[in-house]
């Protein structure tokens, strides 16, 4: 039976101390954010000069929690063009939102930045990510 008791111990030991030692990965469960700014240039009908250049008030914002193939969440940048994702754990993330090009015929393209987060409360300010309207 002190064999029994001495094993049962020593596998709770080791699976609490596996499950607490585990790193979590990117995405939502921390206390981060990333914030930023969406900035649109408008190019006249040719594509060849600007028209004007605006904040990008209520255009789409995605983030990519680490090396996932696709988005994990979206929000909406205010009037203003500001952005904010919440409740980060540490890691790498990609932001971007959609921009149709210089040229005007491209549909949609990406315009992404790399995001890192290295601490548990941190919030750390994208670059200003410039799209094309």
């Amino acid at each position: 039976m002190k064999l029994f008791n001495t094993i049962l111990i020593a596998i709770i030991t080791l699976s609490i101390f596996t499950f607490s030692s585990c790193k979590k990965s990117e995405g939502e469960g921390g206390k981060a954010s990333i914030t930023g700014k969406i900035w649109v240039k408008r190019y006249n009908a040719t594509g060849t000069v600007v028209a004007g250049e605006f904040a990008g008030a209520y255009e789409d914002v995605y983030i990519i929690y680490g090396d996932d193939a696709s988005y994990g969440d979206k929000v909406q940048a205010n009037f203003d063009g500001v952005y904010e994702f919440k409740y980060l754990r540490p890691g790498n993330y990609k932001i971007y939102a959609y921009s149709t090009g210089p040229s005007l015929t491209i549909n949609r393209i990406a315009v992404q930045k790399d995001v890192e987060i290295t601490e548990k409360k941190q919030t750390v300010e994208c670059e200003t990510i410039e799209v094309v309207k």
